[in-house]
């Protein structure tokens, strides 16, 4: 059954971020330096938590802003920046041009359609000389998944939608077209930073069970189906799962990419 989007902001909070998201965050601390700055405006910040250790590091030096995707998140993220005191301001203004000093955006969950024009805000309210960087799986993620959402397409008759999945995988950018879309949208000295990240479950059972995978990743790829047909693709991606791997786990990777670079 569908989750409501408050149903979907708590799981964010209590299993994706620390999931999901902690994935690509751990490569914004790995490469980017945040010393030296006057402000920072976070994009798409979720309930807040990188916003939080990362004003425990710099926040002393560095005014930090916040923008969530929606409301729900929003709701956590003031909520816990209250409870713990943190000066990470959540007070979600429309943010002037040339008005930050470092740009952070997660762009982990936005669709690929979608990432010129997110990549292009980004850079709109940085400073010029300003650091910009963006955050996204890249093309060969979820290889492993796609390949098994084929079978189970046309094992359940409904063969019909592998265009859609086929769509979805070319749709997904290369390393060089992120560095392209950042190039376009005004950033120089534009640099991509990997890391492989495998996701392991014991079990099918337990991969259609994950909030990332049931309520996040393939209600996203299966929105075309109808509840009953969604509810089929879950029961036979979990005996797929089951009859190829046997008693070994199941295991998919994900191409973190983080792109950086200034704006010109």
């Amino acid at each position: 059954m569908a989750k409501t989007r408050k149903e979907r902001a708590f799981l964010r909070d209590l299993y994706i971020n620390e999931e999901w998201t902690r994935r690509f965050t751990d490569l914004v601390d790995k490469h980017i330096a945040l010393k030296d700055a006057k402000n920072l405006l976070y994009i798409n910040a979720g309930t807040g938590n990188h916003t939080f250790a990362l004003h425990e590091k710099i926040g002393k030096k560095t005014a930090i802003f916040a923008v969530s995707d929606d409301k729900d998140l929003l709701t956590i993220a003031r909520d816990k920046a209250a409870a713990t005191k943190s000066g990470v301001d959540f007070s979600m203004i429309r943010f002037d041009d040339e008005a930050f000093d470092i740009v952070l955006a997660d762009a982990s969950f936005v669709k690929p359609p979608e990432i010129e024009k997110f990549v292009c805000e980004a850079v709109r309210v940085a400073r010029t000389d300003g650091r910009v960087a963006f955050f996204l799986p890249s093309a060969g993620s979820f290889g492993e998944i796609f390949s098994l959402l084929w079978e189970m397409l046309f094992s359940e008759e409904l063969g019909e939608k592998g265009a859609e999945i086929e769509a979805m995988i070319t749709e997904i950018p290369t390393v060089s077209r992120l560095e392209e879309i950042a190039a376009m949208a005004g950033m120089v000295n534009v640099e991509a930073h990997n890391a492989k990240e495998v996701f392991e479950f014991e079990n099918g059972k337990e991969f259609i069970g994950s909030p990332l995978i049931a309520d996040f990743l393939l209600p996203e790829w299966l929105e075309t189906l109808g509840e009953k047909e969604k509810g089929r693709a879950f029961r036979k991606l979990a005996e797929l799962i089951d009859v190829e791997d046997g008693s070994l786990t199941f295991r998919f990777s994900v191409k973190a990419t983080l792109v950086t670079g200034e704006k010109s």
